[in-house]
């Protein structure tokens, strides 16, 4: 924030500024505190933060601001001096009082408005009382010297002079840092066009010498005698001017191209500023983690610590944001269900204090945020019968999954192991809301578990939401972007390598069989160039999915600035945001999730393209299309693979909003839906449906594990024609709810 901003603030404005950072050295330095009661630098920062929250309450006149600092400063100060030696109960109470100076600034004064009452800053004052009347420790040897603090006026404890630090911290607000990151964008934009100018102008040098030449060719053809004094003059006036003209204008391009060199460094090097202001070090997004999981494994009577890894790894602001309430929540839930209580961590001969690891790292263009423990794992027999006793499988489909198959079923809505309600678990809520928050930025979550030794949680996520670095490929003659940390390998594929496998085109990819999908297909392009004897081909996707998009050629590697699309125009299907080139010339990056997805779609109802030819379903018998919609792969697995055996042709999407994209890009006769979903329920899909002229007419079934009238009431009113509850599919109702619906499944 600039100086001119600051001026703009009242004293308690800036009060409460100063308070958000003080109480955080106040938090940081206690834990410290705890493990290592005699660590003079974190004694210092505290006794620091303490007397700076004095001055500046008695400043704005908070006087129980001013009685609660001071009293937390004595304490410092006596264990600055060995008078006194910092417990765990010392450390709890200097915690809480610390937590009510955070709720003294954030109200302004206004304690008994923020339910803060007198009694409650009395009983602070008097625990931190009871901490001062600790008895004395032993003197200390001649090797322990105590802290000493600086004095100021008067006697009183000051800090001391400020350390001239260069690095100084202003607040700018993220309205003026997207701004000005979109300006230096534009300006990068701006000066590559200088390079394309410069190369019209080298033609323009190549026209001036043709020319030249034609002067000359000119004046050979002319003989000598021919010519008078006055004509001899005139020729060597144009020669003259010619060879003017050329050293005029090769004497500007030498300088257009300083200029340029200038230009586009100097653009690039504001850019790179700019973009250094949009990235923050991860320590900056878990700075309250640690505190979080003493007190939650305090309140659970267990021992715990959080080791955080990676502090200093860059990662965009908005990022770190959207981490901050998935990771509270995987670190509540490695707490409540992983780690043991000390008694039973003994028996099974590990430490009484579990651990729990928060990393930060970039691995291949992402960035990857790490959670695990050391605590009980997931037990896998325990949790196939919870998901059997909840009717989200039978047993015999459920004896079929594998563990990584059955761990996904920890993020579905309401799911949860624990049989009880606390204040920490128990409602289903929490593994569900990290998915879809990691979603919403394109990332993805995976977890993994070994009995005995803990739990794992891998989110993989954009290192910044604001530049992404692609791969440019054409498809039917227009650029298209790929995220290069979602491409796995680019490759030429010669037409010897596919194969062609139950109708579909497959290419031997390390080992395995990867199918093959024409991007203009996907994308709805114009017709493709003669691709040759080789295909270009992008392989995306991950263990559980990958497939090979063939596009026309590619245009090589390119860092583009995301430039959200209009808001207006909803999600478009395959797209996530467009971006500029350097000519100005606009460019649509890709969206791999949705790509994936979509190509799922196409290869599991049979319907790619053949690569450079027709259609692979062209004079096949014509089917009655499904879409099943469904965040439960195990369901949307089952009701696909009962739909498909009856013969009709069956799409799947893994959300509402995914559903609602597949409906507007393909026809469609009936919808099968769950309802409790991310991003978009099925309740909202039935009414987006039902309010859409050239879809109302498609009829949708309701599938929920939601068994209860007013649940089957709220999905009928919403334009539902049936109602069915999860298990239905087993014994064959969802087969002929769909025959009554739109009959057989061919046409």
């Amino acid at each position: 924030m600039s100086t001119h901003d600051l001026s703009q603030l009242s004293m308690l404005d800036l009060f409460r500024m100063e308070a958000e950072s003080q109480v955080q050295v106040l938090t940081s330095g206690l834990l410290a505190l705890e493990r290592d009661h005699a660590a003079a630098e974190q004694l210092e920062a505290c006794m620091r933060a303490a007397h700076s929250l004095k001055g500046a309450a008695r400043i704005v006149d908070l006087a129980d601001g001013v009685r609660v600092a001071h009293a937390m400063e004595d304490c410092f100060v006596a264990a600055q001096h060995g008078r006194l030696v910092l417990g765990h109960d010392h450390i709890d109470i200097l915690l809480s009082a610390t937590d009510l100076m955070a709720r003294i600034a954030g109200t302004g004064g206004q304690s008994a408005a923020a339910g803060i009452g007198q009694k409650e800053v009395e009983a602070c004052l008097t625990a931190l009382a009871r901490v001062l009347a600790t008895p004395e420790t032993p003197p200390t040897t001649d090797n322990q010297q105590p802290v000493r603090r600086s004095l100021g006026e008067g006697g009183e404890a000051g800090p001391g002079p400020a350390p001239d630090n260069p690095d100084r911290v202003l607040r700018v607000t993220a309205e003026h840092l997207n701004r000005l990151l979109g300006l230096t964008a534009e300006s990068l934009v701006e000066s590559r066009w200088i390079k394309s100018f410069g190369e019209s102008l080298g033609r323009l040098k190549r026209m001036q010498n043709e020319c030249a030449d034609v002067v000359d060719g000119l004046r050979e053809t002319i003989s000598v005698p021919a010519l008078d004094e006055r004509s001899e003059a005139a020729f060597s006036r144009m020669r003259r001017a010619v060879l003017e003209c050329q050293q005029f204008l090769s004497e500007r391009l030498v300088e257009l191209e300083r200029f340029d060199s200038r230009s586009v460094n100097l653009s690039n090097r504001m850019y790179d500023e700019a973009l250094a202001c949009r990235m923050r070090p991860f320590a900056d997004g878990v700075q309250a983690f640690p505190r979080l999981v003493r007190d939650v494994a305090q309140s659970l009577g267990k021992q715990a610590r959080l080791d955080i890894v990676g502090e200093s790894t860059q990662v965009d602001r908005d990022i770190l944001m959207t981490l901050e309430a998935p990771l509270g929540h995987l670190l509540r839930n490695a707490l409540d269900h992983g780690i043991e209580s000390p008694d039973e961590r003994r028996a099974r001969g590990k430490s009484a204090e579990g651990t729990i690891r928060l990393e930060a790292r970039h691995s291949a263009g992402r960035l990857q945020v790490i959670v695990a423990d050391d605590g009980a794992g997931v037990d896998v027999e325990k949790m196939r019968a919870a998901v059997i006793a909840r009717n989200l499988i039978n047993r015999e489909a459920a004896e079929r999954l594998s563990e990584a198959e059955l761990l996904e079923f920890l993020f579905l809505p309401g799911f949860s192991m624990k049989g009880t309600v606390t204040d920490i678990s128990g409602r289903g809520v929490g593994l569900d809301v990290v998915q879809e928050m990691v979603k919403r930025v394109h990332g993805t979550v995976r977890v993994s578990s070994q009995a005995g030794s803990g739990t794992t949680f891998v989110l993989q996520l954009p290192v910044t939401l604001s530049v992404v670095r692609t791969l440019l490929a054409e498809v039917g003659g227009e650029p298209y972007a790929f995220p290069l940390g979602s491409i796995l390998r680019t490759l030429k594929v010669s037409k010897e390598q596919i194969a062609l496998l139950e109708g579909r085109q497959h290419f031997d990819f390390d080992g395995r069989r990867i199918g093959l999908v024409p991007a203009q297909q996907l994308f709805g392009a114009g017709e493709s160039a003669s691709m040759g004897e080789t295909l270009a081909v992008i392989v995306l996707g991950d263990h559980a999915a990958t497939y090979g998009v063939v596009v026309d050629r590619f245009l090589g590697e390119r860092e583009l600035v995301v430039q959200p699309l209009d808001g207006q125009l909803g999600k478009v299907k395959d797209i996530a945001a467009g971006a500029l080139m350097e000519d100005g010339s606009p460019v649509l990056i890709v969206d791999s999730e949705d790509l994936l997805r979509s190509m799922d779609r196409l290869v599991s109802a049979g319907r790619p393209d053949r690569v450079g030819g027709a259609s692979a379903t062209g004079h096949e018998k014509a089917h009655k299309r499904v879409l099943i919609v469904d965040d439960s792969l195990t369901v949307r697995e089952l009701e696909r693979k009962l739909l498909g055996n009856h013969g009709y042709e069956v799409e799947v999407a893994v959300d509402g909003m995914d559903g609602w994209n597949a409906l507007r890009a393909g026809h469609f006769d009936l919808v099968v839906t769950d309802v409790d979903m991310p991003r978009m329920d099925g309740i909202e899909l039935v009414s987006l449906i039902n309010k859409d002229a050239n879809l109302k007419s498609v009829p949708v079934v309701i599938v929920s594990y939601k068994d209860r009238e007013q649940d089957r009431r709220r999905g009928l009113e919403a334009g539902a024609a049936y109602y069915l509850t999860k298990g239905s599919f087993h014994d064959e109702t969802l087969v002929q709810v769909v025959v009554d619906l739109i009959g057989e499944a061919h046409s």
